[in-house]
């Protein structure tokens, strides 16, 4: 920050970062809290179990505050205030500033405005971090959110109402107003000038290509928070990259919330009714020879010099080409991995989901994509416990998992979210059904996982070391994440292994969701190594350096 304080310093911002990757690259900015001027509490506000910890995560925020650092600005950014505009300025008076995703690059001016308020407001505030002030913040954001009108879904797609960009200044409870900074409709396009302090290590980043999303899912809340999808230049993602991979960066994971969408929102004249995979088809067939698509971003990318992955991330399976098939089969630098969340497979399931595709069509995808890209690992996400969900709906998914063999997969049990379709759906299903589908559909998965590792012992394998294995990695294999779910859970063997180890990815392992290589031996960390698979776990690898 450029503006200096009364000990005439630069100010310090400390992060905490919630939600999945494309919020953390919202967010990176800096990373001491403890010490800062000011606390960014950036949200996610995907599900209800997402919205509760980001609550949490702000009245820890304040209550530390209060106890050690009265004069630090507390500020709550993301989802959350995108999704709750009029409601958390009175229900978390206790917050200096809110700021939307329009206001990434303004984050200067907030928390300068924020610190210098604060040092203004009263010493005598009160507060207590409890349960009961948790449950009740959430409980008020559920009753002020309209019920969801089924004939209006235009209002997800840019209508009068949410389609106006306007800044407020909302008061709160205290003497003091908080600062309020959320535009209704976002319009934000992320690119290279907006300042970044990577919060990833230096071998490896999160690269957003683009910004909000068209379809219209029944289960998901996103195009309401983050509007409609809006690409980056091309340009601007090469410049950025040529930087990132000149500074060290092994992989670059391309990021948004429909990558395979990328670049259709740039031709002449879009119209964004094209989800379905026939019109998707009909309009990427219709475009220039020198059109911007995830396919010509791939291609630029991949010609860069260096040694380095491309990994791509959220891409929708109604969106997926022959072209683009083909543009990975080429591409040497782009990882053999795909992220394709297909959400469910039975027929029924898919219509009310709103998703776009058949079952039919999921079927012959996989087959093509597996196909035409010899090696490629899958990795896919279900929804299970949807609205209207029989037995015999989810016995079909259980026998497709089965079937499919994905090499990485995660599971939700279904999150019923005011102001979409589905939350306002006959057939809600109990909790305590949607957790034992959870579990069935993980323990098929449990079985495919150790098959893929046994698969990988006695292979050379290419890995990205990530630095040193501690005693609590080999310990525990547990990983979660709001976009994918709890997808591993505590390995027995991993218990087992003792000694010195170094932790790397292969080429078929995303950042943070996916498995690990457990390497006996010391190797460069932030490079590529070869090394040999000599032992699995359940969902990991041991291997010896080559």
């Amino acid at each position: 920050m450029t503006k200096k304080n009364s000990s005439e310093r630069p100010l310090r911002v400390g992060l905490i970062s919630l939600g999945c990757a494309k919020n953390l690259v919202d967010a990176e900015i800096t990373t001491d809290a403890e010490h800062a001027d000011a606390v960014i509490v950036n949200t996610c506000s995907f599900i209800d179990s997402a919205q509760e910890e980001s609550v949490d995560t702000i009245l820890e925020s304040v209550a530390l505050r209060d106890a050690n650092r009265r004069g630090q600005a507390v500020i709550v950014s993301g989802c959350l205030p995108q999704r709750f505009r009029d409601e958390l300025p009175k229900l978390l008076s206790e917050v200096d500033a809110f700021m939307g995703i329009d206001q990434v690059a303004q984050v200067a001016s907030i928390v300068n405005q924020a610190v210098s308020n604060r040092a203004g407001k009263a010493a005598n505030e009160n507060f207590k971090n409890s349960k009961a002030k948790i449950s009740a913040c959430l409980t008020e954001l559920e009753k002020s959110r309209a019920v969801f009108e089924h004939d209006k879904q235009e209002s997800l797609r840019g209508s009068e109402k949410f389609g106006k960009t306007k800044t407020v200044v909302a008061a709160s409870r205290q003497s003091a107003a908080a600062i309020f900074d959320v535009t209704a409709r976002p319009v934000f396009i992320p690119d290279f000038a907006t300042p970044r302090f990577r919060l990833t290590p230096k071998h490896f980043v999160y690269l957003k290509i683009a910004e909000g999303c068209n379809h219209p899912c029944s289960f998901c809340i996103i195009p309401r928070m983050r509007g409609s999808h809006r690409s980056r230049a091309q340009k601007d993602i090469v410049a950025e990259s040529k930087v990132l991979i000149a500074d060290g960066v092994k992989e670059i994971n391309l990021i948004s919330q429909d990558s395979t969408y990328y670049g259709l929102d740039l031709r002449p004249n879009h119209s964004r009714a094209i989800s379905s995979p026939e019109k998707f088809s009909a309009a990427a067939k219709s475009l220039v020879a020198d059109a911007t698509t995830i396919c010509s971003l791939l291609r630029e990318l991949n010609s860069l010099k260096g040694d380095f992955w491309i990994r791509l991330l959220y891409t929708h399976p109604a969106h997926w080409t022959d072209e683009l098939i083909q543009t990975i089969a080429d591409c040497k630098k782009v990882a053999r991995y795909v992220d394709i969340p297909l959400q469910h497979i039975h027929e029924n399931m898919l219509e009310r989901m709103r998703r776009e595709t058949s079952q039919q069509y999921i079927v012959d995808l996989i087959k093509k994509i597996r196909a035409g890209i010899p090696g490629i690992a899958l990795r896919t996400t279900f929804i299970v416990g949807f609205p209207g969900e029989t037995e015999a709906s989810f016995q079909t998914l259980l026998d497709f998992v089965r079937e499919a063999k994905f090499e990485r997969l995660g599971v939700f049990a279904y999150s019923q979210e005011d102001g979409t379709r589905a939350g306002a759906m006959a057939g809600q299903i109990s909790g305590k059904v949607k957790q034992k589908r959870r579990e069935f559909v993980m323990a098929a998965q449990h079985k495919i996982a150790r098959q893929v590792s046994a698969s990988f012992v006695g292979r050379e394998i290419k890995v990205l070391v990530e630095g040193e294995a501690n005693a609590k990695q080999l310990q525990s294999a547990n990983v979660s994440s709001w976009e994918h779910g709890l997808i591993r859970e505590t390995d027995q063997h991993t218990s087992q292994m003792k000694g010195h180890y170094f932790v790397g990815r292969g080429e078929a392992d995303a950042p943070d969701i996916d498995g690990r290589v457990y390497i006996r031996g010391k190797l460069p960390v932030g490079e590529f190594a070869k090394v040999r698979v000599i032992g699995r776990t359940d969902y990991d690898l041991i291997a010896e350096p080559v």
